[in-house]
């Protein structure tokens, strides 16, 4: 192999269309555009116009819905488990956590847990702390003699809006300086107080 046979897959690279060159290039004269009308021009995207009709998407209803409570959980079977045993990625003298499985890389996430599948085959005994399992995955899991614990994930603390913090500073910033602007007149008036038998003794004399 030398630096001048190296060359890219056939087919790895094509040249780029080049419109509008003549009748003998294919794409001559209107350049693949058709004639005239609103499609030929660039920038246009008509998609689901139905010719002023009610559009297909706007005449039939809508169906299902998206729950926003709904759990997110990592889906492992229990063939996945004897993989990582076998590797050595997984201790099977400890606990299977959750955070287990996700320094032996077997999830990549904690994200709402992990629920265990049934798939696969199981030779190891392991104790196991998932947030699910099937029916299929405890059966396997007690058949090789170990045993599994369901456990909830702990909810993440609810951070303070900054918002709310503004709020309760505002109202402490108007008490110091309303005590500011109490104590300034009381002095003022103590000056004014002091200084006025000092001017009726000189006229009196």
């Amino acid at each position: 192999m030398r630096l001048n046979d190296l060359r890219d897959n056939p087919g790895a690279t094509r040249d780029r269309k080049r419109v509008g060159r003549g009748p003998g290039s294919g794409t001559g004269k209107t350049a693949g555009r058709g004639h005239k009308g609103q499609k030929s021009r660039s920038g246009v995207a008509i998609k689901g116009f139905e010719g002023g009709q009610m559009p297909i998407h706007r005449r039939l209803p809508k169906r299902g819905f998206n729950n926003l409570f709904a759990k997110d959980f990592n889906e492992v079977n229990v063939g996945r488990l004897q993989a990582a045993v076998d590797k050595k990625t997984l201790d099977p003298k400890k606990t299977v956590t959750v955070e287990a499985l996700a320094e032996a890389g077997i999830i990549r996430r904690v994200r709402d847990g992990v629920r265990l599948l049934g798939q696969g085959e199981l030779k190891t005994k392991l104790t196991i702390e998932v947030t699910g399992a099937s029916a299929g995955a405890v059966k396997a899991v007690e058949k090789a003699g170990g045993k599994i614990a369901m456990v909830e994930m702990p909810k993440k603390p609810a951070q303070p809006k900054p918002a709310e913090n503004k709020d309760k500073a505002k109202p402490e910033a108007k008490k110091a300086s309303a005590k500011t602007a109490e104590k300034k007149p009381a002095k003022a008036s103590a000056k004014s107080s002091a200084k006025s038998p000092a001017k009726t003794t000189k006229k009196d004399s």
